[in-house]
């Protein structure tokens, strides 16, 4: 994240709900599976991973969980009140979760080191030159 440490704050359109997190990234990537796509209403979705124990969320938020063609369970969480996706939790990846990038007051900070599930990935996105590419999760 660069040479000063920040605090991470966000939340959704409507403000019920808001968090923040003071940990360093753990890794960031743009994800474009199907799910994020179609949950995102985007070409893929660039998530920002922290440790969990140091997300702290305040406000509701609703729930809704998938299972990806790998197997791999995802739970995605959104205000229930406006919609916007702040958070998701894959199993995968104990005691972490992914902030949205989109969500974050402030992500012109946020560099993806890697694209993963390219082999759903739209045909009209031009990749970074600088990120890891996977045609699926890394291993």
């Amino acid at each position: 994240m660069g040479e000063e440490s920040r605090t991470l704050t966000g939340g959704c359109k409507c403000s019920l709900v808001r968090y923040e997190c003071n940990a360093e990234p753990a890794l960031i990537f743009n994800c474009h599976c199907e799910d994020c796509q179609h949950f995102s209403g985007a070409p893929c979705t660039t998530a920002v991973i922290v440790p969990e124990d140091q997300l702290v969320v305040n406000g509701e938020l609703a729930g809704f969980k998938t299972v990806g063609e790998n197997g791999g369970v995802v739970h995605r969480y959104f205000c229930p009140t406006c919609g916007t996706p702040v958070i998701v939790k894959p199993e995968a990846f104990l005691g972490m979760k992914a902030i949205k990038a989109s969500s974050l007051d402030d992500s012109s900070w946020v560099r993806p080191q890697m694209d993963i599930f390219l082999k759903s990935k739209q045909p009209w996105i031009e990749l970074a030159s600088g990120t890891e590419k996977y045609n699926e999760a890394p291993s």
